[in-house]
C-alpha cells in the first residue's frame, strides 16, 4: 500500500471541486492520507504546474500523484498512470508530469488510464480529476496494480515539456523565466552553480539584460537584503536564481512572463 496520494490542479478554492475530489477518495479508500500540493495553478497553466511539482515532488513521500491542469479537457487527450522513482503519477498526456518525472529519475513504465470498471459513473467529460484520477488514485492506494489500469504506453511516446536551460558562455549565462509565484517573484532556470561560475558571490552585482533592457541588481541571500521597493537577485529554495521586489511584483515591474530571455554576468 502506498503512502499518501498527493493532489496539484488549477481548481482554485473558490467551488468544490477540490473537496469533490477529496471525497471520491475518501469514500473509496478512507484511511488514505491526502496532501493538496497546491490548486491555485492558474488556469490552464501547464508550465506552472509542472514547475511546482516537480520542484515539490523531492519533498513527499512516496505514494500516487495527481496533476491536472489541462487547457484540453474535454478533449481527446488521454490520462495515465507514469511509475518513476517509486512513485506513480497520472493525469493528462500533456506533458504537466514531464519535470517531475525527471526528477525522480525518469519514467520507468507508463500505461494508459482506460478500464473504465475503475471510474466513476457516469463520468463527467469536463471533471475527469473526480471521475477518473480521484477513483484511480484510491484504488492504486488499495493496492491495485498500475498494469490493470490500461495498456501499457512506451515511456519514449509520453508528451514532455522543454526542460528549461541555462547556458554558460562568453563571460555570461542565459536562461529564461521559468516561472513567477503569487508574489510576482521571476525564478530563472540559471542555478546558483551558474552564477558562482561567473565568479559572483552573494554581496557581488549583477548586470541583467531583458531583451535590449539592461540593470543591475545586487545579489543577496534574500529579498528581504535590500529596501522595500527595490529589486534583487537571489538564490531561491530550489537552488535557481529568482529576480524579486521586496514587498513588490517583479514579473509586473519588468515584463517577465514565463519563457522570457534572461541573461547575467558579473559587472566590470
Amino acid at each position: 500500500m502506498t503512502s499518501v496520494i498527493t493532489l496539484l490542479t488549477d481548481y482554485g478554492l473558490e467551488d468544490g471541486y477540490v473537496a469533490a475530489c477529496h471525497g471520491v477518495i475518501a469514500r473509496i479508500a478512507p484511511a488514505a492520507r491526502v496532501i493538496d500540493v497546491c490548486h491555485l495553478i492558474p488556469a490552464g497553466d501547464v508550465r506552472r504546474g509542472a514547475a511546482v511539482l516537480a520542484q515539490t515532488i523531492p519533498y513527499l513521500p512516496e505514494g500516487v500523484h495527481i496533476g491536472v491542469v489541462d487547457p484540453g479537457t474535454g478533449g481527446s487527450r488521454r490520462a495515465v498512470a507514469i511509475e518513476a522513482g517509486g512513485r506513480v503519477f497520472i493525469g493528462p498526456d500533456n506533458g504537466l508530469l514531464s519535470w517531475a518525472l525527471h526528477a525522480c529519475g525518469g519514467a520507468r513504465t507508463a500505461y494508459e488510464i482506460s478500464n473504465e470498471e475503475l471510474f466513476l459513473r457516469p463520468v463527467s467529460p469536463t471533471f475527469p480529476g473526480r471521475d477518473v484520477l480521484a477513483p484511480v488514485a484510491a484504488r492504486l492506494y488499495g493496492g491495485l496494480r498500475t498494469a490493470e489500469l490500461g495498456p501499457e504506453i512506451p515511456v519514449s511516446r509520453l508528451v514532455t515539456l522543454p526542460e528549461p536551460t541555462s547556458v554558460l558562455r562568453d563571460g555570461s549565462v542565459e536562461g529564461e523565466v521559468v516561472s513567477v509565484d503569487r508574489y510576482g517573484n521571476a525564478q530563472l532556470s540559471i542555478t546558483a552553480g551558474d552564477v558562482r561560475a561567473l565568479g559572483v558571490r552573494v554581496g557581488d552585482t549583477l548586470v541583467v539584460w531583458l531583451g535590449r533592457r539592461q540593470l543591475t541588481l545586487p545579489y543577496r541571500e534574500t529579498y528581504a537584503a535590500v529596501p522595500p521597493g527595490e529589486l534583487v537577485a537571489f538564490a531561491d529554495s530550489a537552488g535557481l536564481v529568482a529576480i524579486a521586489v521586496n514587498s513588490g511584483d517583479a514579473a509586473e515591474r519588468l515584463g517577465l512572463p514565463p519563457g522570457a530571455h534572461v541573461r547575467l554576468s558579473p559587472i566590470d
